[in-house]
């Protein structure tokens, strides 16, 4: 029975990795940063394996986890690693910013506060309904409409903002 759990634990992170990278980069802008978010996830959902059922409930469990830890970790700053300086090589070539959009995006997400942009991602890049988006998030459907709402508010003004050409913004 061991060696059946396992297997379905591999093939599981396998068939999984590459979206909870995506959606981990979208939540947290940097790609070492969202490996280091997906490796968490995947490992609280191993620890976790025995006691989910194999139904919809490992996605939503796997979801929650994600967007928990990443909001976990932007009120603990000691849980990224913080470098000490800059490093003389060039930057590695990021696959996500090749185009000016996802790039402009992705810095527009990374203005947002945690729990907006968490619902933002969720409800548009994962397309996740109001209802799985507040499992998710472990709030009301209401919040997540409030939170949505605000984050795409925040997102228009910033796209006024930039094609006015102005370079500081407040945003809601």
């Amino acid at each position: 029975m061991r060696g059946r759990e396992d297997e379905e634990v591999t093939a599981f992170v396998r068939a999984s990795h590459g979206r909870l990278l995506q959606t981990a980069y979208l939540l947290c802008g940097d790609r070492g940063k969202a490996e280091d978010l997906v490796q968490t996830t995947l490992a609280k959902t191993v620890m976790a394996w025995s006691r989910l059922q194999r139904s919809e409930g490992i996605d939503h469990y796997v979801q929650r986890v994600l967007v928990n830890t990443f909001v976990s970790s932007t009120r603990r700053r000691s849980w990224w690693e913080q470098p000490l300086g800059r490093l003389v090589e060039g930057r590695a070539r990021d696959e996500y910013g090749a185009v000016e959009q996802r790039d402009w995006l992705r810095r527009a997400l990374d203005a947002l506060p945690a729990r907006q942009r968490a619902a933002v991602v969720l409800r548009f890049y994962e397309d996740l309904s109001e209802q799985a988006t507040a499992e998710a998030l472990g709030c009301s459907v209401g919040t997540v409409k409030s939170l949505t709402s605000r984050g795409l508010r925040s997102l228009r003004i910033r796209a006024e903002a930039d094609a006015a050409g102005e370079s500081e913004v407040r945003y809601a």
